[in-house]
Parts: structure tokens; sequence; C-alpha cells
């Protein structure tokens, strides 16, 4: 027998835990939905990937795209204003000579569908461009043509996606991000079903209950800050300053929230205002506000190591996320100042420098000058390491740096307490039986493992056709490597490469930086792998 859709299974995808007073009626519509999705013909070809239950979420999905629209929440319109914005048009992969912003479309019910067999598994990537999604997504549109006339606005959600223009509080409008990301229909599918796993591996790993607490708010925390949605690649930040508009009040300074930073600190003090910290690892001063940290007045000893999560909003530096204290530690003092993670965390701070673009350049020119001027190398993987060795020795020597220079390097950075990480030998060769280097220009030395069959370029002797389309989805999937080097492999090997010269894959070509977005959630922005020693106040 066919199961319901119940008002608890609607309210899943809501902001709110309390049912609205709408929310009967859009009931009705999802179960409506529900209905022809299962009886229709193409039905089997949905549930080789969909079970009974994410079918039901699919119904509510798809009425929540519909209660969008016509309570004018302005998440769905968001999307296809920021869509247009960078690819003048309002949606991919879809013909819209009949589309109607601030409308429902079909063009939109069937690139959601799309949009939901992607994200609620990801075992098998599914085309946009099959027969089953859109005939599905016009029975789904017939049921919201039957509505639209009657359909009543939903004022209890339109409140949840509206914030004062005067709030000055940091936390108000972390919690109002943290809506938009994990508790709206657009976005929850896939954030809040990675945010529920990371709690679970939390909670199953650790068995004290105190330190369940404390990883599983600065796990949310640091979700809330860092989580690029598959949509777009954006970050929390930019989808709440778009739904509220450019004229909101708050727009702008949503969107200059700052990384947020994790990790050890030195009390150094506090006056009236601000409570003086030293972040431990990369000697980096800052000012924390008292408005945003309650335990200030318990502070008295200097060089107190702090664990702190800090924010800057509004030109203040905000604590965010959990704190615990500690006396000090010269042993984890040492493991900070030598962990490369620990200064790269800080690493943002300083990418608006020239200096970072202009390292860059200089990393750049020593790789084209250790590979013939070729921006990519080919090779066995037991030979990566002795080659990025070798670039390594090229780059120090073409900075032209005398002895004596070299050394008052080395104590600068001795006297700030790297004394640099010994790594022993690595052999790559278990991983694959090939490899490339490839210079990222946005981030610097990237190295990608049994992906040479993507290039078919004449430095390159183990390419091998049969595996070249193998080899390109993974540069194009996998989030493990750039969109620089997918560009890389498709502005200068497309022509020789059968997969971009017809079918699906001359299909991607037409969408493929909403594609590479979507693919590469943690790896499309690039940034300079480049950390500064020294101090600095902020």
């Amino acid at each position: 027998m066919e199961q319901k859709i119940y008002i608890k299974d609607w309210l899943e995808l809501k902001p709110y835990d309390k049912q609205a007073k709408t929310d009967t009626y859009y009931l009705k519509i999802c179960n409506d939905v529900k209905k022809v999705i299962v009886n229709h013909k193409q039905s089997f070809v949905l549930s080789t990937y969909l079970d009974e239950k994410d079918i039901k979420v699919l119904s509510c999905f798809l009425t929540s795209y519909f209660e969008d629209i016509i309570s004018e929440t302005n998440i769905w319109n968001s999307f296809v204003k920021i869509h247009k914005r960078l690819y003048k048009k309002q949606l991919p992969f879809y013909v819209l000579d009949e589309y109607y912003e601030e409308e429902i479309n079909l063009q939109d019910v069937s690139f959601l569908i799309w949009y939901f067999l992607n994200t609620i598994q990801q075992d098998k990537f599914i085309a946009p461009f099959n027969d089953f999604i859109s005939e599905i997504a016009e029975v789904v549109m017939d049921v919201f043509d039957k509505n639209w006339g009657d359909a009543p606005v939903n004022e209890h959600l339109k409140s949840f996606y509206q914030i004062d223009e005067k709030e000055s509080d940091f936390y108000v409008v972390r919690n109002f991000i943290d809506r938009i990301l994990f508790q709206t229909y657009l976005f929850c599918i896939e954030t809040n079903l990675s945010l529920r796993e990371q709690e679970l591996e939390i909670i199953n790993v650790e068995a004290i209950d105190e330190t369940i607490l404390f990883l599983l708010n600065e796990n949310r925390d640091n979700a809330v800050n860092k989580t690029h949605t598959r949509l777009l690649n954006l970050m929390g930040k930019e989808w709440a300053a778009e739904i509220l508009g450019n004229n909101h009040g708050l727009s702008k300074d949503i969107l200059n929230i700052s990384q947020r930073i994790s990790g050890f600190f030195f009390y150094k003090g506090q006056d009236d205002d601000n409570v003086f910290i030293e972040h431990i690892a990369s000697s980096k001063k800052f000012d924390l506000t008292k408005i945003s940290f309650d335990h200030s007045d318990s502070l008295k000893k200097e060089d107190t190591i702090l664990f702190l999560g800090i924010v800057k909003w509004r030109d203040e530096w905000w604590f965010s996320g959990m704190s615990f204290d500690q006396p000090y530690n010269p042993d984890l003092i040492l493991d900070q100042k030598n962990s490369v993670d620990a200064r790269a965390s800080v690493n943002f701070l300083d990418h608006d420098d020239a200096r970072a673009e202009e390292t860059i350049k200089m990393e750049l020119d020593a790789f084209l000058a250790s590979n013939n001027g070729k921006q990519i190398a080919f090779m066995p993987a037991e030979k990566i390491e002795s080659f990025v060795k070798n670039y390594i020795e090229v780059f120090n020597n073409s900075l032209k740096m005398s002895k004596k220079e070299i050394n008052k390097a080395k104590k600068r950075a001795t006297k700030d307490g790297f004394f640099g990480t010994e790594e022993g030998v690595v052999d790559f060769s278990d991983v694959s039986e090939t490899s490339l280097a490839f210079f990222n220009p946005k981030s610097g030395l990237e190295i990608a493992f049994d992906v040479n069959s993507a290039f078919p370029l004449p430095n390159n002797p183990f390419f091998n056709a049969d595996d070249s389309e193998e080899s390109i989805m993974r540069v194009l999937v996998s989030d493990d490597i750039s969109a620089e080097l997918a560009y890389y492999c498709i502005d200068n090997c497309k022509d020789n490469l059968p997969f971009f010269n017809a079918g699906v894959g001359k299909e991607y070509l037409k969408d493929i930086d909403f594609f590479l977005r979507f693919w590469k959630k943690n790896n499309y922005h690039a940034k300079p792998l480049v950390t500064y020693i020294g101090e600095k106040n902020y």
C-alpha cells in the first residue's frame, strides 16, 4: 500500500517545528505530487535511485519550491538571479525560450529533480538530459498549475528569511545563516545530511559526554562559516546576502564576515573593551571584543593558553564556538608553531597582499624552468617525489639569496618557533602507476594520480585512449582535483578527446563551470598555499 506523507515529514524541510496555518494545504499538494510521481510510467527509473522514503522527501522538496514561489521567501529566486549574473541565463541545461522569472516553470521542476537525484545519492551521477526527468516534471507541474491560483502565502515561513537591518549582534546573524544552510529546503537535502554524518562520526568516536558536546558545537560553528553548497559553490553568508537583497542594510556586512580561525591562543591582557590574544602558531595578534566573550573576568595570568574560535564581524573579532583554557605548556606551543595546518588557518589574512601573488608567480617560473617551460608534467608515480624536490631546489636557487640571507631567514623562522618538519621518503607507486604534477596558477603545485589518460599531449607518454573517458570524468568530478586542472584539460585537450566532441561530454561543456562548481564542492575556489611567518596585528 502506498505510504502517505504526514505533517512530520513535511516539517523536516522547514525552519520551524510547529505546524503553521498553511501547512495543511501544502501537505495535501505533497501527497498529490507523490501520487503522480509513483503512478507515472517512468517511476520505475526513479526507483532505481530512490527508495520509498526518498520519494516522500522529493515530493516535499518539490512542493517546498512551489510554496517558496507563492510565499516570496526568495530562496529559489536567489538561485536564479545568481545563475543569471554568472552565466547570462536563468538555469543550466534547458531551453529557456518560455521562462517566467518569479513564477513556477517546468524547467525549474526538471532542474530540481536532477539536483535532488544527484544530491540525495552520490553512488551514480545522473545526467540532466534523461527523458524520465522531464516526463516526471511535467506531471508534477500539472499539480502545481491546478493549485497556482488558490495557494496561500505562508507568512510564518516568510518571517524566517527576514532580519532587522539594524541588527548588530553577530550571533543573531550567525543563526540566520545557519537557518539558510541547514534548515532551508533547497540546501538542507545536501548540507543537513552531511552535517548529520559528521555528528554521528563524532558521537561514535567520542565516549565522554562533555567532549561530545564540545566537538558537536565546534563542528556546527565551523560548518556554518565554511560550508559551500553544491549549487553554485556558494557559502552560507553569500546566500544570506542574496536572499536579503542588495538594498538590505546588512547585506554587505554579512558578505564581509571573515573566515573562522579556530585554534590555540595566548592570553595577553585586556582593557574595558577587548581581550588581547595572540595566535600561537603564527604569532598574529587579535583584539577580541568583550561583547562576545563572557569569560574575560576569569583570565588573570598572561600567556595562559586559550582554545578559541574567532570571526571578524563589522571590523571586530567575535568569539564564535567553544572555548577552554589551560596553563602554559611548552610542548603544545612547540607543536603549534611547527604545525603547517595551524599556521595555514590564518593564511587568508595575508592573501590580499600583493606578495602572495608575487610568490605564486615566482613558484610558477621555477616550475616552468624545471619542466622545459610546460605547466604540466607526466611521470610514473614513483618519480613524483624526486620531481617535486628538484622543483623546490630550482625555486630556492631562483631566490638568489646569499648564505648570509639564508641564515637570517632561518633565524627569523627559528625565533618564531618554526623549525620545519622532517619528512621521510614517500613511495606513491602503491597509489597509482602514473601521476602528474600541475602548477595551479591560483594555489601552487598540485599532484594528481591515475588521470594521465585525460591529457593527449606530446609530453605525456602515458596517455591511453581506451582509458581516456574514465580519466576525464575523474578530472571533472573528483573533489580532490582543482577546477584549474579540469580547465587545463578542456582548454588544451578537448579537440583531441572524442568524449568532448559528441554525446553527453559535448553537452557538459555547455554548462561546464556550473558542473565544476557542483562537483568540486571543496576544491573549486583555489587559494594560494603560502604561509607567512611573523607578527601582525588584526
